[in-house]
């Protein structure tokens, strides 16, 4: 249908050069000299100009080994230069960089490559071995392994390049392009958790990446002036979306490159470099409050701190208010639509424990669960603070509803373009959204649907818990019993005493109350924050038998 004006120049425009790496290079020109990557450990910056003719380099190398529009790179690199130039360089080819966990274990890097076949690999130096079994293992078969960040001097396995020699000679010209930019072409393709050891690979457009960036930059607000450190891995959405390469990049900021995480580097570099916003998970943030009790460093220039990958706590929110910044924020969201509610600091400590309210280009739901895959998007439950349904989440701007090679898990997850994220919540009259727990990971206790997340919020009232995780137990009676692991912060608490405290707790009803309990030194999460419940349940009966989970009164 015709339009009331000539549309034809806007759509071919706003199509074609609506990019990020448009705004990346308006950057290099208007802020060429301003510091884009600060790498610490290597004691060197980069610059937009510098930062530029190294992705340039990689791309002419690339591009000489015959990476085309398309074709996949793969990274497995911590956070760091090299990972910075990946980000940006396969683009200029219009290739798309798959970033890959550098954690995974050889057969898993093995289904990766085979899944994705990346033309060009380029790893981190630490994971030299693990690289070189995949590289057996897998049937597809890179034309190039390239090793990056080699500062320990590792022997070079055969047939693989070093970083350093791979562009060396390289130009540092911008590539001649044979494609036209698209701002529906995938760019990137992430990683995250499926039911089987080959992570499901969600594909980002053009597209999504400017409007990720935009979100960053409206929320926090983020500007050419600030200095990011993310503490969590830049292949998480969590990780290059929020404080990374993404926004920070497009608004001329700055990026500190963490490559492992230790509290008290991150406070160093915070007073050394003048961070103004630090991204991590909750744990991230106790860690870092607890180092700054015992040596307190100058965190004056801080604007905020993002925690990612769960809810804060209101006991958590008011001491990392008042040891570390008093702006704190919190987002919730997927791998799929980056992040979706959003807590500012006028929102907390009040709304802590929620994930809030949905941002502004996007929306969340709490919708029934009729035993259906998908509930309809418009059948909500009442916003009355208990009635719980599934959490579903629409982001036009930031996902492009769908899995690379993953039809049949699309179809699962996104419906009338919505993602059914399996989370299961509740919400108040305020839209204000509560996380209790997953669809899989409920728990049937003498026919009472209950959550890990509600009895995992009483149990960390006590005072000496310092973490706490929830799953169950097959019970004869009741069907399943619950199973409290607990991470103590005064090793002088014993079983009675916090069997005696879940027994007393008002927020803990008969049947939600623990029957077994563990003190363990640690819990298992993801890279980015997330409870790994499957790896708990499916660890809970064994530690029953061998006497690491205790009975209540034993």
């Amino acid at each position: 249908m015709p339009r009331t004006y000539d549309d034809a120049q806007f759509i071919d425009t706003f199509e074609h050069e609506y990019t990020w790496l448009n705004g990346f290079m308006r950057n290099v020109r208007r802020f060429s000299e301003r510091p884009a990557v600060i790498d610490p450990e290597t004691d060197r910056v980069w610059s937009y100009r510098s930062l530029n003719l190294e992705a340039n380099r990689l791309a002419h190398a690339l591009q000489k080994d015959g990476v085309r529009k398309d074709d996949v790179v793969m990274s497995a690199l911590h956070n760091s230069a090299e990972f910075c130039t990946a980000y940006i360089g396969p683009r200029k080819l219009g290739a798309v960089l798959l970033a890959a966990n550098f954690n995974l274990a050889a057969g898993e890097m093995a289904l990766l490559i085979n899944h994705n076949k990346p033309k060009v690999v380029l790893y981190t130096a630490r994971i030299r071995d693990v690289v070189v079994q995949a590289a057996v293992m897998c049937m597809w078969k890179p034309l190039r392994f390239v090793m990056t960040d080699n500062r320990e001097n590792l022997p070079l396995p055969a047939g693989h390049v070093l970083y350093e020699d791979y562009l060396r000679d390289q130009s540092g010209e911008e590539p001649q392009r044979d494609f036209r930019p698209h701002i529906y072409d995938e760019v990137v393709r992430l990683c995250t958790s499926g039911t089987s050891a080959l992570p499901k690979s969600v594909p980002v457009n053009d597209i999504n990446e400017v409007l990720s960036a935009h979100d960053v930059i409206m929320q926090y607000p983020l500007s050419s002036r600030d200095v990011c450190l993310n503490m969590t891995p830049w292949f998480h959405r969590g990780g290059c979306h929020c404080g990374g390469p993404c926004p920070v990049f497009y608004a001329g900021g700055a990026v500190v490159a963490l490559r492992t995480f230790r509290p008290q580097t991150v406070l160093d570099w915070t007073a050394a470099y003048g961070i103004t916003f630090l991204t991590g998970t909750p744990s991230n943030l106790e860690m870092l409050c607890r180092a700054q009790e015992h040596t307190a460093r100058d965190l004056s220039g801080l604007r905020g701190i993002v925690a990612m990958g769960g809810p804060l706590s209101k006991a958590a929110c008011l001491r990392f208010r008042t040891v570390l910044t008093p702006r704190i924020f919190n987002g919730y969201g997927t791998t799929e639509t980056f992040w979706n509610s959003f807590l500012r600091p006028y929102d907390l400590p009040d709304k802590a424990g929620s994930v809030g309210c949905s941002c502004i280009d996007d929306e969340v739901r709490v919708v029934a669960m009729n035993g259906t895959l998908h509930g309809s998007p418009d059948d909500m439950v009442p916003h009355d603070g208990v009635t719980e349904g599934e959490i579903i989440i629409h982001a036009p701007g930031k996902t492009t509803c769908s899995y690379y090679k993953g039809d049949a898990m699309g179809k699962a997850t996104f419906y009338k373009g919505w993602m059914y994220t399996g989370d299961t919540g509740t919400w108040d009259e305020d839209w204000v959204v509560t996380v209790h727990g997953r669809r899989d990971d409920m728990m049937v206790v003498a026919g009472e649907n209950i959550y890990p997340a509600q009895i995992e919020e009483a149990v960390c009232e006590h005072p000496k818990v310092q973490d706490c995780m929830v799953t169950s137990l097959p019970d004869d009676v009741r069907g399943q019993a619950v199973a409290a692991y607990i991470v103590a912060a005064d090793e002088s608490l014993s079983l009675k005493e916090i069997s005696d405290f879940c027994a007393a707790s008002p927020l803990l009803s008969k049947y939600k109350k623990p029957r077994y309990f563990a003190f363990v030194q640690e819990l298992p999460y993801s890279e980015t924050g997330k409870r790994l419940y499957r790896t708990l349940r499916e660890r809970a009966v064994s530690d029953l038998e061998s006497g690491v989970l205790k009975k209540a009164g034993s």
